[in-house]
């Protein structure tokens, strides 16, 4: 006991230190940027500097031990192994989408909020603590040990390394975001070198390196998201309390978007894209015709300036338009219908922020409120059975310390989910009050920089030479980013931020990383290929194939597949429907047995893959496939239930499972006393069951 308070002493005598550091950083930069230093050096200094310092923990912390590679040695203290937790759940979804998507959709994005607060209260009652009494490394340990034989624990791998890989290549993508716009490199050259980041501590430690650089990860993501809105609130109000304060900025934001709204200028704005949008329309329909004279017209115009003299810049943008021009029939259809689809939402006159389940009739508010609960649910219950985040929990000394994990977890992951929807109230007061009505001569130098990254586009639809809020697009990935800049704080905020927004990234790509190599090196290959493979070989196996997964990742990430908080949200339905009825039918259910967990799983998985292909346009599908109109990153709704109604009536039909495998589920559920299970020796542990 003793040993173990001065441990804990140790690591927070450490962490003190290493943040006391951090502070001195940021103002040195701080100083430096009133010296003169360019914010290009800013954002190079903070990205380069974090991310060398995880690579340092990551060389400290390396192991060639099996359990301190898989499990951090069981020996990290709750309040750490929270924090740690935080940041493996913090994700580049939590840092960089949430506040963007709560910026566009207000009252519906807090079913995020909602699904993902609520799911720890799942984890804590209906998972950690059993997990952590089973005592082994991974999901498909406990599925291949409670259900016996490999089929379930196949089922197991394959399910959490397409979860897993789903969820990684969000924050890789992330990564490319951010290193992109901060060092000034093309978005698919920075998902590689933020790539490299990602693979030291995991490649070398194993979940010892990245839980001990989790730690320091959570303590800037967290310092970073709170500072630059905190001085927002206390710029736009005097309090520093967004958390308390952004309540009346919302009132004044309705006020401001019923005037804003009604504005002539706006109307006429949102009528021309109307108009384009019909344009697109009847070009798409027109097609090859239609193609072959836009190309001919484009000659036209490219000739007519070289005659007339134009300016090089007039020129260029007119032979750059001929050059992007579609090259077939086939691809001139699919850009001109997202051309169209972009025109419509443009056209489509703005939700107030705070009206919850918008929509112009009763069917299409019935339609969002349904949309909503289904979300809600999918991420509550997606949250209790990702792999990534259950692995955590074996690495506490004992199943009280899991327990308490799940509540420091909690609490560090409210102390950014209760600062989220300030954040979008203050950033769209400050766009909606700020910028909205600015000369597009006269904007600030961000809405450039951001724009040659992708993520800002102005539109002078009307040639007013004013931005209208229809002219305006800002990605929703990049709102949070963009914060201190619209707010005109200090570039070394901004830096902060992407160095908070790398750390959320970096941290649960780790994590991700981890749960693939370990379901193919340790689950597939050790427990079903080869048995008697040596401890040196199992960790050679696992480096080699955590190399290989990232790489794909990386390369999937840079074809920018869609939105991060949508891929997360679809690795969320993954792992609700292949992994939620498996895991608590086979703690609190004896009855459950083999063959119904794996016809389980398989038809809670098949049938969430089948809707995602069905109704998502990246799979060839299509909104008007939807069922009752739920949209497809809330498609484990039909996945879960499906899996908890196949498992009953397969269980039910088929023999129960044996005596071994029933003592276990006994042991799991006892309270603390007994760590390990008596009968650790058994076949129903050590090759999956009878």
């Amino acid at each position: 006991m003793k040993s173990s308070h001065s441990y804990f002493v140790r690591l927070g005598r450490y962490y003190g230190w290493y943040s006391a550091g951090f502070f001195v950083l940021i103002g040195l930069l701080a100083i430096a940027e009133q010296l003169g230093m360019t914010p290009r050096w800013i954002g190079q200094i903070f990205l380069l500097a974090t991310i060398a310092l995880y690579a340092a923990i990551g060389v400290m912390s390396r192991t060639s031990d099996v359990s301190e590679y898989y499990v951090a040695g069981r020996r990290v203290p709750a309040v750490f192994n929270g924090m740690a937790t935080a940041a493996d759940w913090m994700s580049a979804a939590s840092f960089i989408g949430l506040a963007g998507t709560l910026y566009y959709t207000g009252f519906e994005g807090l079913a995020f909020v909602t699904g993902w607060t609520g799911g720890y209260v799942l984890v804590a009652l209906l998972l950690a603590p059993y997990l952590r009494k089973f005592g082994q490394f991974t999901v498909p340990d406990f599925l291949g040990a409670r259900y016996g034989g490999h089929a379930a624990r196949i089922v197991g791998v394959v399910a959490a390394v397409l979860a897993s890989f789903v969820y990684v290549v969000a924050q890789i993508y992330g990564v490319g975001l951010i290193t992109s716009r901060f060092i000034g490199i093309e978005f698919e050259i920075g998902v590689f070198v933020g790539l490299a980041g990602i693979l030291v501590c995991s490649f070398l430690g194993g979940m010892r390196a990245v839980t001990w650089t989790q730690v320091a990860q959570y303590l800037i993501l967290i310092v970073a998201y709170l500072v630059p809105v905190t001085i927002l609130s206390y710029k736009v109000t005097g309090v520093p309390l967004p958390q308390l304060t952004y309540g009346g900025v919302l009132k004044d934001l309705g006020n401001k978007e019923l005037e804003l709204f009604s504005e002539p200028r706006e109307n006429e704005v949102r009528t021309q894209y109307r108009y384009r949008a019909d344009d697109y329309a009847r070009k798409i329909i027109d097609l090859p015709d239609s193609l072959a004279a836009e190309r001919t017209g484009q000659l036209q115009r490219v000739e007519e300036l070289r005659t007339q003299g134009a300016s090089a810049r007039e020129l260029a943008a007119a032979e750059r338009a001929l050059r992007d021009m579609p090259r077939t029939p086939d691809e001139a259809r699919v850009k001109w219908e997202r051309a169209r689809q972009e025109s419509l939402v443009r056209a489509a006159p703005p939700v107030p922020h705070a009206q919850a389940h918008p929509g112009p009739d009763r069917a299409a508010r019935d339609s969002a409120r349904n949309n909503f609960i289904a979300l809600a649910f999918v991420l509550m219950v997606g949250t209790a059975a990702l792999p990534h985040i259950l692995m955590r929990y074996y690495t506490t000394p004992s199943v009280r310390q899991a327990r308490n994990s799940v509540f420091w977890s909690l609490f560090f992951i409210f102390l950014l989910y209760v600062t989220a929807p300030a954040y979008a109230v203050f950033a769209k007061w400050e766009v909606y009050s700020g910028l909205v009505g600015t000369p597009i001569a006269s904007l600030p130098a961000w809405v450039a920089a951001w724009g040659r990254v992708g993520l800002v586009k102005i539109d002078d639809i009307n040639g007013d030479g004013i931005l209208q809020l229809a002219e305006l697009s800002l990605n929703s990935d990049a709102i949070l980013l963009l914060v201190p800049e619209i707010a005109g704080l200090p570039y070394v905020v901004s830096g902060l931020v992407a160095a908070g927004g790398l750390a959320a990234a970096l941290s649960t790509a780790d994590g991700l990383l981890l749960t693939i190599s370990h379901a193919l090196s340790h689950d597939l290959y050790y427990k079903m290929i080869n048995p008697e493979a040596s401890t040196q070989r199992r960790l050679i196996i696992t480096k080699s194939q955590l190399l290989i997964v990232a790489v794909c990742a990386a390369w999937v990430a840079s074809l920018r597949p869609d939105g991060i908080l949508f891929m997360v949200g679809l690795a969320f339905s993954i792992a609700a429907s292949a992994f939620f009825p498996a895991l608590v039918l086979g703690i609190f259910w004896k009855r459950a047995n083999r063959w119904g967990a794996v016809s389980g799983m398989a038809a809670g998985l098949g049938i969430t893959l089948y809707y995602i292909v069905r109704t998502h346009p990246f799979f060839g599908g299509s909104l008007s496939e939807a069922w009752f109109d739920i949209h497809p990153i809330s498609c484990g709704i039909f996945g879960v239930p499906v899996g908890f109604v196949t498992i009953v009536v397969v269980s039910l039909l088929t023999p129960p499972p044996d005596a071994a495998t029933q003592r276990l589920v006994d042991f799991i559920r006892m309270p603390d006393g007994i760590e390990d299970f008596p009968d650790r020796d058994e076949k129903v542990f050590d090759a999956g069951g009878s």
